[in-house]
């Protein structure tokens, strides 16, 4: 598997970035995870929009879904242009039915509902999902392909669930909105602290620190998640690229 950083900011993009946004790739299928504000200008630095196989989509925040209408607007002209790959099958809860509802468009895109229970086989990958902690209903999800692993954590606040969802995955893929002497419980994020525990008791192989905040010294994060996690530890960065 290869994982791309489209977009790794918090709540909106730093100038030229882009929030929340994963390019997965195996076997020659595409698989975009979440696809908030700038993501689409930065994902055609990897793919053509008509090239995605399937996005797949955590919650209905805007730093987690500005752009697919965008993205819409996107299949739309390049389908007048006679480019196009059919249907684009977004995977999403429903908890949110105006939310859902929105990622259906024309014949270019078509929503399809998963939950908890789930076990969704996206082209090459096995997805699963776990319920987290956020103001409004989100999803963890693990993703699965050819033995390998990835923990998505999506937004939340930690919760014990996710030791052993996690447990033993290859790639940590956790958000990290604030550093480790703050309380960001409450506003249902983790801190470096929280994602050092996690990937610690989880025993994954990599963690990458994402969802940013946009103040103070980002290292700083590292350092902190290092203070518990004994592993490899990165921020996540524009471009960046992970073969898992």
């Amino acid at each position: 598997m290869k994982l791309t950083i489209i977009g790794h900011w918090g709540g909106y993009p730093k100038a030229g970035e882009a929030s929340t946004g994963y390019l997965l790739e195996h076997d020659g299928f595409t698989l975009l995870l979440d696809c908030g504000s700038g993501v689409l200008s930065h994902l055609q630095r990897s793919i053509d929009p008509t090239e995605l196989d399937a996005v797949l989509i955590s919650h209905y925040h805007p730093d987690h879904v500005a752009d697919i209408g965008v993205l819409q607007h996107a299949l739309l002209i390049q389908s007048f242009l006679g480019k196009s790959n059919g249907t684009l099958p977004v995977y999403a809860h429903n908890e949110d039915a105006q939310g859902y509802n929105s990622l259906t468009y024309r014949n270019l895109m078509k929503a399809h509902a998963y939950n908890e229970q789930s076990s969704l086989a996206i082209g090459p990958f096995t997805v699963t999902f776990v319920k987290t902690k956020h103001p409004v209903p989100c999803y963890g999800m693990r993703i699965e392909a050819a033995g390998k692993s990835i923990f998505y954590t999506a937004d939340s606040a930690f919760r014990d669930s996710f030791i052993s969802f996690g447990k033993d995955a290859d790639l940590l893929l956790c958000e990290c909105n604030f550093y480790g002497n703050m309380d960001a419980s409450g506003a249902g994020h983790m801190t470096s602290l929280d994602a050092g525990k996690l990937a610690e008791e989880a025993g994954v192989k990599k963690l990458i620190l994402t969802h940013l905040p946009h103040f103070g010294d980002l290292e700083q994060l590292v350092s902190e998640a290092k203070t518990i996690y004994k592993g490899d530890v990165h921020l996540a960065k524009q471009d960046m690229e992970i073969i898992i």
